[in-house]
C-alpha cells in the first residue's frame, strides 16, 4: 500500500492559494486516476484506488498545517504503512516558481507542516517539493503562502502541477527513487 499525502490547509479562505499546492496536486491525481471511494476519516480526506493491483491512498490533512502529523500519524498507524512507501507532496519557498524536486529524506527546511511529520515519524519519508517562489521580506512569508497566485503564475502552476501528478505517479508505479531524483531534480 503506498500513501501519497497532500499537504495545505482546510476550508475556501485557503483554495487556491501557495500553501495549498500539496491539496491541488491530489485534486489533479484524482480526477487521472479512477477512485474507488472518497471519505473523511482521521481529520482528514481519504481517496482510495488501485494501480497494478497495490491500494493507493490519497490524503488531504484537514488538521491545518502545522498539525499535519495528528492526521498523517493516524492513518499510517491504522494501515500500517511503511515510510518508503509515503510520499508527501508540499509547497516550497526556496524553490522557484515552477520548479519541483523530489526527495528521498531530509529536513524540514523550515515547512511547519513537514516539520509537524517529521516530529511524528522522522525524516525517511520521500517528498514532492513544489516551487512556489518567496517574497521580498521574509517578514512577509505568512502572507506570501496564504495569497493565491496571479493569472500569469497560475499558467506555470498548472504546468508544475502536471509535472508533479507524473512525479507521483512515478513513485507509485515503484520506479527506483535515484531515477525519479535525476527527472525531478
Amino acid at each position: 500500500m503506498k500513501l501519497i499525502v497532500g499537504l495545505g490547509n482546510p476550508g475556501v479562505k485557503y483554495e487556491k492559494t501557495r500553501h495549498n499546492v500539496g491539496f491541488d496536486t491530489l485534486e489533479l491525481l484524482g480526477k487521472k486516476v479512477k477512485l474507488n471511494s472518497i471519505k473523511e476519516k482521521f481529520n482528514g480526506i481519504i481517496g482510495e484506488f488501485n494501480s497494478n493491483g497495490e491500494k493507493v491512498l490519497l490524503l488531504k490533512p484537514q488538521t491545518f498545517m502545522n498539525l499535519s502529523a495528528d492526521c498523517v500519524g493516524a492513518v499510517i498507524k491504522f494501515y500500517k504503512i511503511e515510510k518508503q512507501d509515503i510520499l508527501i507532496v508540499y509547497d516550497d519557498m526556496d524553490l522557484p516558481l515552477g520548479q519541483i524536486r523530489f526527495k528521498e529524506k531530509g529536513s524540514s527546511g523550515g515547512h511547519n507542516g513537514i516539520k509537524s511529520i517529521i516530529s511524528c515519524i522522522g525524516q525517511e519519508f520521500s517528498r514532492v517539493k513544489c516551487g512556489i517562489g518567496k517574497p521580498i521580506l521574509k517578514n512577509e512569508n505568512i502572507d506570501f503562502v496564504t495569497s493565491k497566485f496571479s493569472k500569469e503564475e497560475q499558467i506555470v502552476v498548472n504546468e508544475m502541477l502536471l509535472k508533479a501528478t507524473e512525479c507521483i505517479e512515478k513513485f507509485i508505479d515503484g520506479i527506483d527513487n535515484s531515477e525519479i531524483m535525476k527527472s525531478y531534480n
